[in-house]
């Protein structure tokens, strides 16, 4: 048997008849009973501790004792029991390691248990002047039981799971609900949990007005993780900072359930805020201090105001001083080709370089082609233009975008099957970078960007393509007085004009169908988004978009146009060899649209036009290119005319595609 107080000499013996005469024992049980509430045995009283049970004590009275004291003594020994329990729990939970609320519970605790010790010191001041029976011991005790044995259930709960921070919280406040019927207990518990939760608050309050976490026992809800950095933004396609740096852990407090997720959002960007050098601090008047969490819900009142103050600073913050706006047409003009005449201008002098393996390339030499592009041309005056930067990728586009698997690409059976190109140049590897600095990372991040450079790499070659088509179009045109009816040469002409038109109805689909009225509804969107969060909804909203309604994420659709611009590559050039060696082309600089220009035509001469042309006209082997040409061009034409048509009733932005492609087909 171990006592919670200093032991006392025991005054009972078991061996010593009891005091005989009603009114010497009443005054012994007294006695007893006094000691015992305040958890020192007595002559007559005993305390045990349950084996295996540090929290559960019992009480024991000598059988000698008159019956009807013995019963009032059993009934007062459940106080005397919850009174030692409550006080070895304060001493457990006062130590340094059980967190803010379990030290701010204990001391609720504490002073409760005081207040009951000066109760027992005025009733053992009345038994001293001689005017407490054990009756009316028995009545002055009653109102303390309830209570009492309330916080008795409380704290065994505790100690069963030891319960820390949250948890200690959501367990006054369901105990509390739970005496609903008992006005005073139910007012005693509330009264305790508010003070547990003051703790608590003051580190919502940091959270909340300032966005640091000040929780060095690790009770706040809100977890931080520092392994993740703000520097991930740019370099990870799948960086997780921004929706895992902070988070919510899964013991949140009932009373701040609701308004997790706002409370969350608010640190976050006043964190960033304060990352950024920019002042933090939530204006505070006394009406909005997180004082309680009563029924008026002022907290919640306090909450959202917190939370619009930092909404609206840190939206201001960056698109006031960090100009994401600017940034984002920036973005447009050069890797959405808005104002394309620079890269028109650099892929005219670095087509030599482009026309080599990726592995052969020197990004460094193209760096300094798309410089010089930048400072000759409209662009110099954007004063992002040196935000742009170049790069060459070592995959296709097909194959790029098989690799990332988050882009919720419709796939088919075999698109997981991604035919490599044998050889592949500059010209479908080439993409365009931007230098994205912190904290427009958060929106343009490298997952954003990476959407930015799919869409570049597909305009980009398809504008290749067209070029070339272009320049074969205009040897056409050298030839079209000389008398080529009926011969190989006027079917090409035919053909030529047939690929031009597919290719120029696809790129004018996907820029003036899909990348501009996509554009202006995310810019207006974003004009009224009222936070971070929605400008990066609708940022991204908008790549996704695009992405879909470019074809990239339709791999059967991609194919078939990657297989057509394929079909009009390799006849463009054909075309332009054959052409080219039957006329004299004076070696001067192709103009930057690609066409040999109107000074040209007139300085190009028939080389022997008695023999030389008609061998070109009519040989066979040059005839049945050209038809070979033609049969593949339309077969793959007709064969994705259905697609579309198809895919359109599930994809209505398809409908003007399919449109011009069928118009094309219905030509040849």
């Amino acid at each position: 048997m171990d006592s919670l107080c200093p032991p006392l000499t025991p005054r009972w013996n078991a061996d010593r008849p009891f005091l005989t005469g009603q009114f010497h024992q009443e005054l012994i049980v007294i006695d007893d009973l006094l000691s015992a509430l305040i958890g020192v045995e007595g002559r007559y009283t005993s305390i045990k501790r349950v084996q295996g049970k540090d929290d559960n004590f019992t009480f024991q009275v000598d059988a000698s004792m008159d019956l009807a004291f013995q019963e009032l003594a059993k009934r007062l020994f459940p106080l005397c029991e919850c009174y030692l329990l409550i006080n070895q729990f304060v001493e457990s939970r006062s130590q340094f390691k059980t967190g803010l609320v379990n030290h701010a519970f204990a001391a609720a605790l504490r002073a409760l248990l005081l207040d009951y010790q000066a109760m027992v010191a005025q009733l053992e001041h009345q038994f001293r002047l001689g005017r407490l029976s054990i009756q009316g011991l028995w009545f002055y005790c009653q109102p303390m039981m309830g209570s009492m044995q309330a916080l008795s259930v409380v704290i065994k709960k505790a100690l069963a799971s030891n319960f820390v921070g949250s948890a200690v919280l959501n367990l006054l406040q369901s105990q509390a609900k739970a005496m609903a019927g008992d006005h005073a207990v139910r007012s005693l518990l509330e009264k305790i949990t508010q003070n547990a939760t003051n703790a608590y608050l003051g580190i919502l309050e940091r959270w909340l007005y300032e966005g640091v976490i000040d929780d060095p026992y690790d009770e706040f809800f809100i977890a931080e993780n520092k392994s993740l950095q703000k520097e991930s933004l740019t370099q990870d396609y799948g960086a997780k900072y921004w929706r895992q740096r902070y988070s919510l852990k899964d013991d949140i407090p009932t009373f701040l359930t609701n308004a997790a997720g706002t409370i969350l959002t608010t640190g976050k960007y006043l964190n960033v805020m304060r990352e950024c050098g920019h002042s933090v601090q939530v204006p505070i008047s006394e009406q909005f201090k997180l004082m309680s969490f009563g029924g008026n819900h002022q907290y919640l009142e306090c909450i959202k105001a917190a939370y619009e103050f930092a909404s609206g600073e840190l939206l201001n913050l960056i698109k006031e001083k960090y100009d994401l706006m600017g940034k984002l047409r920036s973005m447009k003009h050069y890797l959405l080709l808005d104002q394309g005449d620079f890269l028109v201008h650099f892929m005219d002098i670095a087509r030599d370089e482009l026309l080599k393996k990726p592995e052969e390339i020197s990004v460094e030499k193209l760096q300094s082609l798309l410089d010089l592009a930048l400072r000759t041309t409209a662009a110099a005056a954007d004063p992002c233009h040196e935000d742009l930067t170049c790069c060459v990728e070592r995959s296709t586009l097909i194959r790029t975008l098989s690799m990332l698997k988050d882009l919720e690409i419709k796939r088919t059976g075999d698109s997981t099957d991604v035919e490599e190109p044998l050889s592949i140049t500059g010209l479908e590897t080439f993409s365009l970078s931007y230098k994205v600095q912190w904290p427009l990372s958060l929106v343009i991040s490298r997952k954003a960007l990476t959407k930015y450079q799919l869409i570049f790499r597909f305009l980009f070659h398809c504008k290749h393509v067209d070029r070339q088509l272009c320049g074969a179009w205009q040897l056409h045109q050298v030839v079209r007085a000389l008398n080529t009816q009926g011969t190989a040469i006027s079917r090409s002409s035919l053909l030529c004009r047939s690929m031009l038109k597919f290719i120029s109805s696809l790129l004018h689909y996907l820029t003036f169908e899909v990348l501009e009225p996509n554009w202006h509804v995310m810019h207006n969107r974003l004009q009224t988004a009222k936070s971070i969060d929605e400008v990066i909804q609708y940022h991204d909203f908008f790549l996704q978009k695009c992405l879909r309604e470019c074809l990239l994420l339709l791999p059967e659709l991609l194919k078939k146009v990657e297989r057509l611009k394929s079909i009009c590559l390799q006849y463009a050039a054909a075309t332009q060899w054959v052409i080219s060696s039957s006329i004299d082309i004076p070696k001067i600089d192709t103009p930057s649209d690609g066409s040999l220009g109107m000074e040209k035509i007139r300085h190009l001469k028939i080389r022997h036009p008695s023999h030389t042309l008609k061998f070109a006209a009519e040989n066979a082997t040059v005839t049945e290119s050209i038809l070979r040409f033609e049969r593949e061009f339309n077969s793959e034409l007709q064969s994705l005319g259905p697609i579309l048509s198809s895919s359109s009733q599930a994809e209505p932005y398809l409908t003007h595609l399919a449109q011009c492609i069928l118009g094309v087909g219905r030509e040849q």
